[in-house]
């Protein structure tokens, strides 16, 4: 199938020949005629799938074609309102939104935290057609009287099970309060759990359901592979890596953000050229390190996942995934990154001795196994033969003892189980150490006439 197959309007099937597309990915060739006909639309799927040209170009389609048929004079009414977590993901929408737009005349703007609000809200004063927003900086300039959302005819939740990760539930309540109720909604997440469902349902209408499995996303695209290695052989494993590839823009996950400081450190002592991206620096600072990667300034960029999001870079060779996710949905979002646009990618996990099990439930998801690289200086076979745990259980959880301990006769509630001992201290039992009773007159928790309620008072015996 064919773009022009899709009912997409000249202006906008020239962008998209201009930027070298002519075959819609599945999403796309799903998405965009539900869209266009006017449903809502609930999408899961990946990064790396399309998703921001399948709900733009619906959005810009059915906006010109407005415009075209009003005509209206004076200052634009916003139309469309994209709710992004993250300033990188607002951004690399915008900038979609500008290539598939070019020759249609919509106008768009962007706002986020983090930065001064000045140039935003001039270019708020002067109109928009499109508002792509992080919940923070929206909720914040709708207070200052900037934005009314009182016009939107279209509504995107972007990216909403990282939203709920980061906490915006409430903020994403909020704005959805601010809405008209007569709407076209589109609510796109990569994993759908129980509360992603319960909060698609506040604000779909009847909705049409795309979903584009995680599988199809990896298996054909990017080639993946395990390399079994100790915990304390991760940094040197890592520099190796990068050494075997050195004309290679490799992007690493870490876990933590304390992790994604501490692997810089470690490759800095190698000579590799690195930075980190997480959630303690600021949104300029990520930015300026991520349009440096983008520039070829170093050659490893370093993330947390929450950070990632919205990392789009154009012939990206490798991801590492130094700490393996827990969540096996995780792993298909962070390798996404590579194979973009029908480029072949390549990535490589760390796997130590705890993480079996992860290898293990991320091949269940994928319904493919994930080859096993040995030729390597750090190999471990000790960790790739050994059987994985299962992972995320908390013990005694089947015992009904808090400890993990089966209750039996001869224990007691004392954690370590020895007979007859209680907690707490006997009945009149002497502090250990040396501890001297301070006079009554001179101790340092005396009250005035509050105290005196806990003396004795004649005829009545304290209780």
């Amino acid at each position: 199938m064919k773009f022009s197959d899709l009912g997409i309007i000249s202006p906008i099937l020239k962008a998209i020949e201009k930027l070298g597309y002519s075959e819609p990915t599945p999403i796309q060739e799903q998405a965009i005629p539900i869209l266009l006909d006017g449903h809502d639309l609930l999408g899961s799927a990946q990064t790396g799938t399309g998703k921001t040209a399948a709900f733009t170009i619906p959005i810009l389609q059915r906006i010109s074609t407005s415009n075209h048929k009003q005509k209206k004079k004076g200052r634009r009414q916003l139309k469309a309102l994209i709710i992004s977590p993250t300033r990188e993901l607002a951004l690399q929408i915008s900038d979609n939104i500008a290539s598939y737009s070019m020759f249609t005349g919509a106008k768009t703007v962007v706002i986020f935290g983090g930065v001064r609000q000045h140039k935003q809200t001039s270019a708020l004063r002067n109109g928009a057609d499109i508002l792509v927003a992080t919940p923070g900086r929206l909720l914040d300039l709708i207070g200052q009287g900037y934005i009314r959302l009182n016009q939107i005819e279209y509504f995107v939740l972007d990216e909403a099970d990282q939203m709920l990760d980061m906490g915006f539930i409430h903020d994403i309540k909020k704005i959805i309060g601010k809405l008209p109720e007569k709407r076209q909604s589109l609510f796109f997440s990569a994993t759908m759990p129980e509360s992603i469902i319960a909060l698609s349902d506040q604000i779909l209408n009847n909705p049409k359901r795309v979903t584009i499995a995680p599988e199809q996303t990896t298996a054909e695209k990017v080639s993946q592979s395990i390399y079994y290695v100790s915990k304390a052989n991760k940094n040197d494993l890592l520099s190796h890596v990068a050494e075997e590839n050195p004309d290679a823009s490799i992007l690493v996950f870490s876990r933590t953000k304390h992790g994604a400081d501490k692997i810089v450190k470690s490759l800095h002592k190698s000579n590799i050229r690195s930075e980190a991206i997480h959630g303690n620096k600021s949104q300029n600072a990520r930015q300026k390190t991520l349009d440096r990667f983008k520039k070829g300034k170093f050659s490893v960029l370093v993330a947390t996942d929450i950070a990632a999001r919205g990392i789009d870079v154009s012939k990206l060779s490798l991801v590492v995934n130094y700490d393996l996710p827990n969540v096996p949905e995780t792993y298909v979002h962070r390798i996404g990154r590579t194979g973009r646009a029908q480029e072949i990618g390549e990535a490589i996990s760390f796997c130590s001795g705890g993480e079996k099990g992860y290898v293990r439930d991320i091949e269940r998801l994928i319904s493919q196994k994930i080859p096993v690289e040995s030729d390597h200086p750090f190999h471990d076979q000790g960790t790739a033969d050994r059987s994985p745990k299962k992972q995320g259980k908390k013990p005694g959880k089947k015992s009904g003892n808090k400890y993990g301990r089966k209750p039996d006769a001869k224990s007691s509630n004392k954690p370590d189980g020895k007979p007859g001992k209680k907690f707490g201290k006997k009945p009149g039992a002497k502090p250990k150490g040396k501890f001297k009773k301070p006079s009554d007159g001179n101790h340092p928790f005396k009250g005035g006439s509050k105290g005196k309620r806990f003396s004795k008072k004649q005829g009545n015996k304290k209780r």
